[in-house]
C-alpha cells in the first residue's frame, strides 16, 4: 500500500460527570471524576503548518496546540454541560467535531483516555473502539526456540491485555446512545484471568507454547463468540514488546528509547525550537508476518532488537539534525529515514511511531495491514 504518515498530538484535562445512561446504582452514575487524556492522528497536507504561525517541521507541535484549544473548555468543568452522554466514545466525537470545525485537516482518529486502563478511539469510518486493559502475572517458556534463547529458559512476565470492542453507534444522535461498556468487557475477561493469573502458561490447554502470538490467538478463540464485537487483541509481553491480532493477522511490535539533541534552523527567529535543545524519544516498529507453525511466532523481539542496532547506534546520544539534516529533523522526516535505513535489513516493518514528547510526533505507515489503531 501507499505509504500514509500522520502527524499526532496528546494533551490532558480534568473534569466532572455523571453517565446517565447507566443503570441506577453504577458508579459511574454518580457525580465523579476523571484525569483524562486526549490524542489526534491527522494527516496534515504539506504547508499546513507554515500557513499559520508555524513553519515546516513545526507540524506535531501545530497539531498539539489545536487539540489544547479543542478540549480547553471540558478542562475542569462538569462534561455533562456540554454533553448528555459524556462517554468516552462520545467525548472522542465531541472533540473530533471541535476540531474539524477549527479548521484542522486530514483528521484520521481522535480518542479519549478516562483511566490508565479504559478508553475510546473513534476510526476514520466513525466507529468507536472501546479498550480495556488488564493485568496477569504468569510464568512461562518457549519450548521450541533454538538451544541457548533465554526463553527457552522458566522465567516470567507481568503481562498486560487489551481488548478492543468496536462501537457502531454511529455520528448521528450517539451523544444520548451506549453500546458495550467497560464492566462488559471486564465480566467476559475475568474468568479467563482467573485461568491464566498467577499460573504457568505451558500448563495451560492450548498454550503449550505460549508466545505472544498464539496467546492472543487464545484468548481470541475464547472471547470472540461471547463479544463478538471484539476488534482487536493486544498482549504486552514486556513494557516494550507485544502483539496485536485481529481474528487473521497479527503485528508485533519492538519499542526503544533514545536521547538526542536537535536544531530546527526553519524555525522562526526567537523560537526555542530554533536553538539546539533534545528530547527522550520513544520509538515503536511495527512488524506484521506469516506465523511460523513451528515456533510459533512471527518475528523474534530479540531478533528486531539486533538488526536494528545499527540504525539504533546512528539515532541515541547524538545530534540529529546533523545527521538528517535541519529540514528532516521533525518526527516526520525521523520516522521517514529510520524507514530507509531499517528497510533491507527489517522486511517485515510497516509502521513507524515516533514521539518527541508523551503522544506527540509522527506515525508512518506502509503496510499490507493499513494503519492500526494507536496502542
Amino acid at each position: 500500500m501507499n505509504e500514509q504518515l500522520f502527524h499526532t498530538a496528546a494533551t490532558v484535562f480534568e473534569a466532572a460527570l455523571r453517565v446517565p445512561v447507566l443503570p441506577d446504582g453504577h458508579r459511574a452514575a454518580r457525580l465523579h471524576g476523571h484525569s483524562y487524556r486526549a490524542r489526534v492522528w491527522a494527516a496534515l497536507p504539506p504547508g499546513w503548518a507554515a500557513a499559520g504561525d508555524g513553519f515546516a517541521g513545526g507540524e506535531t507541535d501545530a497539531l498539539g496546540a489545536a487539540l489544547a484549544a479543542a478540549v480547553a473548555p471540558l478542562d475542569y468543568a462538569d462534561l455533562n454541560a456540554h454533553l448528555p452522554a459524556p462517554t468516552d466514545e462520545n467525548l472522542a466525537r465531541w472533540v473530533h467535531r471541535r476540531l474539524a470545525g477549527a479548521g484542522v485537516p486530514g483528521i484520521a482518529t481522535v480518542g479519549i483516555r478516562s483511566t490508565a486502563d479504559t478508553g475510546a478511539d473513534l476510526a476514520p469510518d466513525g466507529h468507536a473502539h472501546l479498550w480495556h486493559r488488564f493485568r496477569f502475572e504468569a510464568a512461562h517458556r518457549l519450548p521450541r526456540v533454538p538451544e541457548g534463547h533465554p526463553c527457552g529458559r522458566m522465567h516470567g512476565h507481568g503481562f498486560e491485555v487489551i481488548l478492543h470492542v468496536d462501537q457502531a453507534l454511529g455520528e448521528q444522535g450517539a451523544d444520548a446512545d451506549m453500546g458495550i461498556d467497560f464492566d462488559r468487557i471486564a465480566a467476559l475477561f475475568a474468568p479467563l484471568h482467573a485461568e491464566l493469573d498467577h499460573a504457568c502458561l505451558n500448563d495451560i490447554a492450548g498454550l503449550e507454547n505460549p508466545t505472544s502470538e498464539l496467546l492472543c490467538r487464545w484468548l481470541w478463540q475464547r472471547l470472540k463468540p461471547q463479544l463478538p464485537a471484539l476488534s482487536w487483541v493486544t498482549v504486552y509481553e514486556t513494557a516494550t514488546a507485544g502483539c496485536h491480532f485481529d481474528g487473521a493477522h497479527y503485528r508485533i511490535w519492538k519499542e526503544l528509547r533514545f536521547e538526542s539533541a536537535l536544531r530546527l534552523e526553519q524555525a522562526p527567529e526567537g523560537d526555542g525550537r530554533r536553538r539546539l535543545h533534545g528530547h527522550s524519544y520513544v520509538l515503536r516498529l511495527h512488524l506484521s508476518a506469516e506465523l511460523d507453525d513451528v515456533l510459533g511466532w512471527t518475528v523474534d523481539y530479540g531478533d528486531v532488537k539486533a538488526l536494528f542496532k545499527p540504525v539504533y547506534e546512528r539515532l541515541d546520544h547524538h545530534r540529529l539534525d546533523s545527521l538528517v539534516g535541519p529540514a528532516g529533523a521533525d518526527p516526520a522526516g525521523l520516522a521517514r529515514w529510520i524507514r530507509t535505513q531499517a528497510a533491507a535489513d527489517l522486511p517485515w516493518l510497516g509502521r513507524i511511531d515516533l514521539q518527541q514528547t508523551p503522544g506527540c510526533g509522527a506515525v508512518l505507515c506502509w503496510g499490507e495491514l493499513g494503519p492500526a489503531l494507536p496502542v
